[in-house]
């Protein structure tokens, strides 16, 4: 059977738009490739920050060692260890101790309050060739003894645990671990309640001696428990803390790509003269 073309008088319009179309089709399947390769490599490169000191699902409270041990050298790591919990979107609690301890937040405080405490240890860059910068005074130098006994601190944020009754409560001690001899068998008691009372406690340590990082590992409950801090924390921190919101971002470009392909490479209908 021949078929028989029917002339239609503005087939070079229809052509004209039919490559127009292939044209913005190319394109917005372009863009969504692209789109998509970038979330991959977006959700790649993310890491849960909630998780990066405790368990996730708990509340955490920070124990941060401020006595005289902590040299100036550690304070860039403090500052990074502060600024990596800010930027966790989490809820902690805050206990500072030297030889005694206080509580400075209370647990369920929003993370990003730890960057007023973070200020106190960030050392200023060197400007003056031969000088030494330091951090800026703290408000608790005088108010404690250069001594360290971290049992304290760990108690005391027992103590807080206990007394708000807080809900799958989790500790982090950040500290360089050079505890007072006469404190040990303090410490050793209290790292047995945590384990005791299954309290997760975990310990970031600022530099400290291979003797006192073998003791404390034996004190807890896996050696795992017992992380290095690291001044490169901080970068890493805002890469996951923005990580959500680049994702964000890149889905809704994908959608607005599709959409606008949908609209303008509508199919063509036949419609009467």
């Amino acid at each position: 059977m021949r078929t028989e073309a029917i002339p239609l008088a503005d087939f070079e319009r229809l052509s004209d738009a039919g490559r127009q179309t292939r044209r913005l089709r190319v394109l917005a399947g372009a863009g969504c490739v692209v789109a998509a390769c970038l979330s991959l490599v977006v959700a790649l490169r993310t890491h849960p920050t909630t998780t990066a000191f405790v368990p996730k699902g708990t509340n955490g409270v920070v124990v941060l060692d401020v006595s005289a041990s902590i040299s100036d050298e550690t304070y860039t790591e403090i500052a990074a260890t502060l600024e990596r919990l800010a930027s966790s979107h989490g809820r902690y609690g805050l206990v500072l101790f030297s030889d005694t301890a206080y509580q400075a937040l209370p647990p369920g405080t929003p993370a990003t309050e730890l960057r007023a405490f973070e200020r106190f240890f960030v050392v200023p860059r060197q400007t003056t060739p031969g000088s030494i910068p330091l951090p800026s005074n703290n408000p608790w130098s005088s108010q404690f003894s250069a001594g360290t006994r971290i049992s304290t601190g760990l108690r005391l944020a027992l103590d807080v645990v206990r007394d708000r009754r807080v809900d799958r409560p989790s500790v982090v001690l950040v500290s360089d671990l050079d505890d007072d001899a006469e404190d040990i068998e303090a410490l050793t008691s209290a790292a047995l309640a945590y384990r005791k009372l299954g309290i997760p406690l975990r310990v970031v340590g600022l530099n400290p001696s291979q003797e006192d990082a073998r003791l404390v590992k034996r004190l807890l409950a896996q050696p795992g428990d017992l992380r290095p801090a690291s001044a490169s924390d901080d970068g890493r921190a805002r890469l996951q803390a923005t990580s959500p919101a680049l994702l964000v971002v890149l889905a809704l470009v994908a959608a607005a790509t599709l959409a606008v392909l949908l609209v303008l490479t509508a199919r063509l209908r036949w419609a009467e003269a």
